[in-house]
């Protein structure tokens, strides 16, 4: 009897977990959304005076709701690779969460808002001190000063090897452009180190 079709096995798809994050109404959830193939999963809660000691959004414009727990999505990069997106919640009282959301993550984008740079501290020290790999994207809203990528590095104390770059998180192709540095950036940094490739934990499989 002869063997089953290759062509009709089924390919066993392996999914790398991604993390977008950065401070409150940063742009992340607006990230996720323009590029996931599925309808987002959102946690969002409408803002209320109840909250405004907690939130500041005198500079997030017409934001009236926050993400409260994570912001979920999926991209399909080709029939055996899956990126799952995983956006953190920006308000530092929700940190707690952050583990969680975290574990397993293989990168991060860190989105900054020049206008709030000392919100982007947090985000930074996270990923550092947890040796997880990222990338910075200055997150360009319509009243945003024009900056130097290397005058943000300055200002964060980011090493010169991470990639710092501006883009426009409304804009699907420049999110594209933002996950694709990432993962060229991962990969440069997988390269370098062939005796520690991604561990189990880190490469999820379903």
């Amino acid at each position: 009897m002869s063997g089953p079709d290759e062509t009709t096995k089924k390919v066993r798809a392996t999914s790398a977990k991604l993390v977008i994050a950065g401070g409150f109404g940063v742009g992340k959830t607006t990230f996720v959304g323009k590029v996931s193939e599925i309808p987002p999963l959102r946690t969002e809660e409408h803002l209320t005076e109840a909250a405004s000691d907690h939130d500041d959004v005198s500079k997030v414009g017409e934001k009236t709701s926050t993400t409260v727990a994570m912001d979920f999505g999926r991209i399909t990069v080709t029939e055996n690779m899956v990126l799952y997106l995983f956006g953190t919640p920006g308000q530092s009282r929700f940190a707690f969460m952050w583990d969680k959301i975290c574990l397993g993550a293989i990168g991060a984008v860190v989105l900054i808002d020049v206008r709030r740079f000392e919100d982007s501290f947090a985000a930074v020290d996270y990923f550092e001190s947890r040796n997880i790999p990222f990338v910075v994207a200055i997150n360009n809203f319509p009243d945003s000063p024009v900056v130097d990528p290397e005058d943000v590095r300055e200002a964060l104390g980011i090493d010169k090897g991470i990639p710092i770059f501006p883009m426009d998180a409304t804009q699907t192709e420049e999110v594209k452009s933002s996950l694709i540095r990432l993962v060229d950036f991962l990969m440069a940094r997988f390269s370098e180190k062939p005796q520690r490739p991604p561990r189990r934990k880190d490469l999820l499989r379903r």
